[in-house]
């Protein structure tokens, strides 16, 4: 039987948030930003286990209780310079844990507002799909091309455009062959795409944004706050 696992890359910085530590660790309605991430993954029952991926060199992880996630989180001390050295080292760790056809739900650390009905509904559109896909959202506004002095050039129609969201949704093989051959790619559809194949795109949640600046940790916290609140 096929089955399901999700991988959280979270090797990274976050230079952009100017913070003493790296993003995944900031602090979000009182636990780090990842835990977020994370719990929303876990609360998944058809979700096998959960890969986080670190650096090597991480010393944060440990200043933090993840004893609540149990034996269904394990962490992959693999992590790279980019994501997709980081998904593609974790994949190749986990081989001997997986099969071929197995489902891989590869999510940004930094996505905290994700909720379990947008996984569930993720995997009930890819379940049967034979490439994969991922969350994403119709692009809404206006879009402008610029030129270096970041002046206007044209305005680009936002027909048929999204914008990529997280979880992509592949199974191990075609996402370790893809990731093999497109390792510059900046996420996983990218790559699957390189292949000659088109991920589909479920339509997704407009909370499921990407924590990257410091004002996107208010947002974050007050859609969390409200969420628990309902």
């Amino acid at each position: 039987m096929t089955r399901y696992f999700a991988i959280v890359p979270a090797a990274g910085s976050g230079r952009r948030m100017g913070a003493e530590r790296p993003k995944q660790y900031l602090d979000l309605c009182g636990k780090p930003l990842l835990w977020h991430a994370l719990t929303a993954l876990a609360g998944v029952t058809r979700i096998h286990t959960v890969f986080v991926v670190l650096s090597p060199e991480d010393d944060w992880w440990g200043r933090f209780d993840w004893s609540g996630f149990g034996s269904r989180l394990q962490v992959l001390r693999v992590g790279g310079e980019t994501r997709a050295q980081s998904v593609g080292n974790a994949l190749r760790s986990i081989f001997a844990q997986v099969a071929a056809e197995d489902w891989m739900l590869v999510h940004d650390a930094a996505r905290a507002c994700l909720s379990v009905a947008q996984v569930e509904a993720l995997i009930d559109a890819l379940t049967d799909d034979p490439v994969g896909g991922l969350l994403a959202q119709p692009v809404a506004d206006t879009l402008k091309r610029a030129d270096k002095a970041a002046r206007v050039v044209e305005t680009v129609t936002r027909d048929a455009l999204w914008q990529a969201q997280t979880p992509q949704m592949f199974r191990h093989g075609l996402l370790s062959r893809a990731l093999a051959q497109c390792p510059g790619v900046t996420d996983e559809a990218g790559a699957v795409e390189a292949l000659g194949l088109a991920p589909r795109l479920v339509a997704a949640e407009a909370p499921n944004f990407k924590v990257t600046y410091p004002q996107d940790l208010a947002l974050a916290e007050l859609i969390l706050q409200a969420r628990s609140k309902s």
